[in-house]
């Protein structure tokens, strides 16, 4: 390709895009360069100079290799390629005396600090710092900062590579944090003192090089080395973010993101990050059986034929939870058959059966950041999926138009408020839809639209917008079961209210989000005494998602695999494997005793599931248009962290819920 560079590194002639800065390019032949402050999603500060690299024919020292871009090289005296060297006696001296400088004012804490063994500066000292120090003064010292219940900090570690307050304020879109003084005195400071108020602050605990910034639940439980890691996924919301869950015998000790550009970059939401203390309390741990209004512990046979015997004596009604893998929602769908009504939809979202491309929309996430126009209806993105928001940023941040139709609220970008409901979307339609052809546009449509009255008008008129636009269109889920439920057809004609009718018992798997009525006997399957334990008859304790392998479908179609991580406790069981027992208990035992056995049947009804982390391509199909309703979009989410029983588990989730309600109670006037 003309528009390649050619260029010498390390005697090796390579040709690449001369866009890139010299510490990609040398990447890209696999070369390693150290770096501090320099990070692939965040702007150049070349402040740190640990990726100093020598330039032939350049000026006579090193160059910052991660703020000098390939088009910048001059060529040789006769045209040669220019030639860069990242291992010279030069290079090697350079990098010595920063790593000597970095380390002037940095404590020796290594033996306890929470960051040893995997801690950024300790690798590059190694890697190409020396053994000794010429700097005989008093070290400085900092204040610590209380950013808040989830950072904690030791700011005399500090190296200033600013990674944080980079972070915090181009890709969480909340400048609290930043740099005060100069030379000596310069230090990370948060604004006026506060605490962080970001739904994403947990990130700048990665990104943080040395151990400055460390997390606070985690600090001091376990060292790297002792931890069990596995690759899984995330479902405290409709995401499918990727994960590392580590585990220290049975525990969960922490959870971390994984990159995957596809989903969630490299980013992780707070909640995501620290749900896990949630695993830990008002867990069911063994099975219970309500009787004259109490509930007395049961073993496995006794729950399960009480279960059996209720679900034959009459018509069955299923609710699916917003935690549920696709495969006990199929293995339900299959025990309760075609006499009973398995319903998912427990909000009240006007979704079709059938129709993806209506409940799940033609667009991935990848491509908001493209997007040079996005349309949000009915959805606060920054409350139902912090790490989709801070996409949508990255869109606006490059030029893109946001608009909203929906309760105005703080999303850390600026957009264009068109209505609160109904009557705003309609008056979309008058605002010559023409005028974005030929622009890559995105619709994207939250639950806040598609429940009450009106949501399947609401739907019918957002497609309609986004063919009149030839846009692309997007269905913001706010539960991590919803698509999978919707794939496997786990839906009533008559919502909620239509499989609870006439229903004499109610197979609950996993959903604390639902009233349900006096009358019904209820068989509540799920991992913690929630909600619909409180309302259940009949308690089968079942495995969290760490604890088992399921299959679960993000919000814009993929179908992803969570993998085991620890084991469930006492005698919880995985959800699938409940469902077989009680089948056979009731003599309709079902066509599988294996995970693997169920998959395959899965595969067969549903085709689509099998090509994991693909996004599938569906079909255009316009929902009919409707009349009825013109409300106000509410919404859907209100207590951020308290969307699950999971999270509503967790001491900590009650401690930052408490404090985001305190910050909107209303600040002073000197604020």
């Amino acid at each position: 390709m003309s528009d390649l560079r050619k260029l010498i590194i390390d005697d090796v002639e390579v040709e690449v895009d001369p866009a890139l800065t010299l510490i990609q390019a040398c990447e890209q032949v696999g070369i390693e360069i150290p770096r501090f402050c320099y990070h692939e999603r965040l702007s150049i500060a070349g402040n740190c100079r640990m990726c100093l690299v020598e330039v032939v024919g350049g000026p006579p020292k090193p160059a910052a290799s991660c703020a000098m871009q390939v088009r910048d090289l001059r060529p040789g005296p006769e045209g040669q390629p220019p030639v860069v060297k990242t291992n010279s006696p030069m290079v090697k001296k350079a990098r010595e005396g920063v790593m000597e400088f970095l380390l002037i004012n940095h404590p020796l804490d290594c033996p306890i600090c929470d960051q040893g063994g995997e801690c950024d500066l300790q690798d590059q000292a190694m890697a190409y710092g020396v053994d000794f120090s010429r700097f005989r003064e008093p070290k400085r010292a900092v204040d610590n900062m209380d950013l808040g219940p989830l950072v904690g900090t030791a700011m005399t570690r500090c190296i200033s590579c600013t990674r944080c307050v980079r972070f915090i304020t181009e890709v969480a879109g909340m400048p609290e944090l930043g740099q005060t003084g100069r030379g000596e005195d310069a230090e990370i400071t948060s604004y006026l003192g506060q605490t962080l108020d970001s739904e994403m602050q947990g990130n700048i605990v990665d990104l943080c090089p040395v151990g400055a910034l460390t997390s606070k639940p985690y600090a001091f439980t376990a060292r790297p080395w002792e931890l069990t890691k596995t690759e899984t996924i995330d479902v405290m919301d409709a995401l499918g973010s990727n994960i590392r869950v580590d585990t220290k015998g049975r525990e969960v000790m922490r959870i971390m993101p994984r990159n995957h550009d596809g989903v969630n970059e490299e980013w992780l939401s707070d909640k995501s990050r620290f749900a896990w203390d949630g695993l830990r309390r008002q867990r069911l741990d063994k099975p219970y059986i309500r009787e004259n209004g109490k509930l007395r512990p049961a073993d496995w046979g006794e729950a399960l034929a009480k279960a059996a015997e209720a679900m034959k004596s009459g018509k069955v009604a299923g609710l699916i939870g917003d935690l549920a893998p696709v495969e006990a929602v199929y293995a339900l769908k299959e025990l309760v058959g075609e006499d009973g009504a398995v319903e998912c939809r427990l909000d009240g979202a006007k979704l079709p059966a059938g129709n993806r491309s209506a409940y799940v929309g033609t667009a991935s996430v990848e491509d908001i950041e493209n997007a040079e126009a996005i349309m949000l209806i009915g959805t606060n993105p920054r409350a139902e999926a912090p790490v989709l928001n801070a996409r949508i940023r990255k869109a606006w941040a490059r030029g893109a138009n946001i608009g909203l139709v929906g309760q105005p609220v703080d999303l850390t970008y600026d957009y264009t408020h068109l209505g609160t409901g109904r009557d705003g979307l309609r008056k979309l339609f008058d605002m010559s839809p023409e005028k974005a052809h030929g622009k890559e546009t995105l619709v994207i449509i939250g639950q806040g639209a598609l429940t009450g009255s009106g949501g399947k008008g609401a739907l019918a008129d957002a497609m309609r917008y986004a063919e009149a636009t030839q846009s692309k269109f997007l269905v913001l889920h706010t539960a991590a079961s919803r698509v999978g439920a919707l794939d496997v057809g786990a839906v009533n004609a008559g919502g909620v209210e239509g499989a609870l009718e006439g229903a004499s018992v109610v197979y609950n798997l996993g959903a604390d989000e639902v009233d349900i009525p006096e009358g019904p006997t209820v068989i509540y399957q799920g991992s913690h005494g929630d909600r619909g334990a409180h309302r259940a008859d009949i308690i089968l304790p079942a495995a969290a998602w760490t604890e088992e392998n399921g299959l679960f479908v993000n919000t814009e179609g993929r179908p992803q695999l969570a993998m085991r991580a620890s084991f469930p406790p006492g005698e919880a069981k995985e959800n699938w494997a409940i469902l077989r027992a009680l089948s056979a208990e009731m003599g309709a035992t079902l066509p599988f005793d294996s995970l693997a056995a169920l998959r395959k049947h899965l595969v067969e009804a549903v085709p689509h599931l099998k090509d994991i982390d693909t996004v599938p391509q569906n079909d255009w199909a316009p929902v009919e248009a409707s009349g009825d309703g013109s409300g106000e979009f509410t919404e859907t989410v209100t207590a951020h962290y308290l969307t699950n029983p999971i999270l509503r588990a967790s001491s900590l989730m009650a401690e930052l819920q408490s404090a985001a309600r305190n910050r909107q109670a209303g600040k002073l006037a000197a604020e």
